[in-house]
C-alpha cells in the first residue's frame, strides 16, 4: 500500500515510540496534527505525557528538550517552518550542539528538530525559506534532508536512536509524494549519499525536493544522449564526501543545486571541497545552481519563477558539456 510522506513520517514515530518509552514528542499542537497533521493520532495511543502541546515559543521547545535529553529522555520536537528555527537557535546551538564536547564526552543530547523547509504556494517570506546552510555551519549538529517518503522513514528511525542532536528537514512540497514501504524496512545510515541514478557525463549533486528535479533535468537530458549521475545527499552533516569523490572522478564535470539562496548555501561548501580536494579530476569549473539572492515572493506566479527547477539544471549541464 503506497503510503504519503506524511504517513510514513507519523509510523517512523508511532513505531519508534513503541520501541522506547523515553521517546516523546512536542512542539506546537503536536497533540493535533501540528501544523501539517503529521503527528495527528498519536495523542490517542501514547497519551498527552508523551504527546505535548507548548506555548507558541520556539525558544522554549527547544530549551525543555534539551533539558529533558541531558535528563535521559529521548525527545523529538517540531519547529514549524524552518523560518521560525530563528527564534530557536541560542539553544540548539550554544547548548544542545556543545554540550558532549564542553563535557568532555559525558554529556549527550539525543533530540531531533523536525521542521519544514521550502516553498509550497503562496506561503511567502516568512515561511518558505529554505536555511540548513546556516546549521552546517555548527560543529555538533548532525543535519538530514530526506528525499522521499521511503527515504524519511529509515532516516528518521536513525536520528531518533542515535545521542546527538539531528536537525531533521522535511520539504512541504513532499508531504503529498506517496511511496510503497518495503517489506522489512529500517533504519537508514546517517552521513552516506545515495546514487539516485548512475550516470556517465556529469555528476549532479542534490538533496531534499531537488532530487525529483534533477531526475526528471536528467531523464530529459538523457533524450539529448547525455548521461547524468545524480547524488542524493541524504545528510548534510556528516557530509558523504568519498561518495561524491567516487563519482566526479568519473564523470569530471559537476552541478550542484538546491532551493536555497545561491549565496552562502550548501553547494558553495561542497564545491570548496571537491575544488580543493579533485581538482586534477575535473574538466570543467563546478556549477552553482540556486534561487537567486531575494525572498520569496507571495504570488505563485512570481514563486515560481524565482525557484530553481529542471529547467535551471538542464541549461547548466548542457553548458559544461558544451
Amino acid at each position: 500500500m503506497e503510503l504519503t510522506f506524511i504517513d510514513i513520517i507519523r509510523r517512523a514515530l508511532d513505531e519508534e515510540m513503541d520501541r522506547d518509552a523515553a521517546i516523546y514528542l512536542l512542539g506546537e499542537d503536536v497533540a493535533a496534527g501540528g501544523a501539517f497533521g503529521v503527528t495527528k493520532g498519536l495523542v490517542d495511543k501514547h497519551g498527552t505525557n508523551r504527546v505535548k502541546n507548548t506555548p507558541i515559543s520556539e525558544a522554549a521547545i527547544t530549551g525543555m528538550a534539551t533539558g529533558a535529553a541531558l535528563c535521559g529522555l529521548r525527545p523529538v520536537l517540531e519547529i514549524m517552518f524552518i523560518d521560525f528555527a530563528t527564534l530557536a537557535m541560542d539553544c540548539l546551538v550554544n547548548q544542545a550542539a556543545k554540550y558532549r564536547y564542553m563535557s568532555g564526552g559525558q554529556l549527550s543530547v539525543p533530540m531531533v528538530v523536525r521542521t519544514q523547509v521550502g516553498a509550497a504556494g503562496g506561503a511567502a517570506a516568512q515561511h518558505s525559506q529554505s536555511l540548513e546552510s546556516w546549521f552546517i555551519h555548527v560543529p555538533g549538529l548532525i543535519v538530514v534532508a530526506p528525499s522521499s517518503p521511503v527515504e524519511a522513514y529509515g532516516l528518521l528511525k536513525s536520528a531518533i536512536r542515535l545521542s546527538d542532536p539531528v536537525l531533521f528537514i522535511e520539504h512541504k512540497r513532499l508531504y503529498a509524494m506517496k511511496e510503497d514501504l518495503p517489506e522489512g524496512a529500517g533504519p537508514l545510515p546517517i552521513g552516506q549519499a545515495r546514487v539516485a541514478r548512475a550516470g556517465k557525463d556529469v555528476t549532479i549533486i542534490v538533496y531534499s525536493a531537488m532530487v525529483r528535479t534533477a531526475l526528471a533535468a536528467a531523464d530529459n537530458l538523457a533524450k539529448e544522449g547525455i548521461s547524468c549521475e545524480v547524488i542524493d545527499l541524504r545528510t548534510l552533516v556528516p557530509l558523504d564526501i568519498e561518495t561524491l569523490l567516487k563519482s566526479v572522478t568519473k564523470t569530471r564535470r559537476v552541478v550542484i543545486a538546491h532551493e536555497a539562496v545561491e549565496v552562502g548555501g550548501v553547494g558553495a561548501e561542497i564545491a570548496a571541497r571537491l575544488g580543493s580536494l579533485a581538482f586534477e579530476e575535473l574538466d570543467a569549473p563546478i556549477v552553482r545552481v540556486g534561487c537567486p539572492f531575494a525572498p520569496i515572493p507571495f504570488a505563485p506566479e512570481l514563486e515560481k519563477a524565482l525557484l530553481p527547477g529542471s529547467r535551471e539544471i538542464e541549461k547548466a549541464v548542457r553548458e559544461l558539456i558544451a
